[in-house]
């Protein structure tokens, strides 16, 4: 796991943080046995800024791991994020509206009974 995320990972991350895009990213996400660059738990969404060193076949892999597991990688060359950020928010923003939530049909496993925590 890198510490410093490279000038166009930082450039993308200002676009992602702070719920701008109406959900939630972690950068440097553990998706056994891989990380990726930007995960949106709620949305199983990957995203991966491949620069000049990026393996193909290694990203293949990847790939294929996190759709067996139900979530999409979506790729953007480190030229894409400087030259058309507009468009690539553009197809993280479609691929956020196209996808189901993970989580939001599942009730929580230990409701609080109705009125408790609410103070007097």
């Amino acid at each position: 796991m890198r510490r410093n995320p490279t000038e166009l990972e930082k450039r993308l991350w200002r676009h992602l943080s702070n719920t701008q895009l109406g959900h939630k990213f972690r950068r440097q996400q553990v998706v056994f046995p891989y990380i990726c660059d930007f995960f949106c738990p709620a949305k199983g969404l990957a995203i991966e800024v491949d620069g000049d060193t990026h393996d193909p076949g290694r990203d293949e892999r990847r790939d294929a791991y996190l759709l067996s597991q139900g979530f999409l990688a979506l790729h953007f060359s480190n030229y894409e994020v400087f030259d058309n950020i507009d468009g690539v928010l553009a197809v993280i923003v479609e691929a956020l509206k196209t996808r189901s939530d993970r989580w939001s049909a599942m009730p929580h496993p230990n409701p609080s009974p109705e009125g408790e925590g609410l103070g007097s």
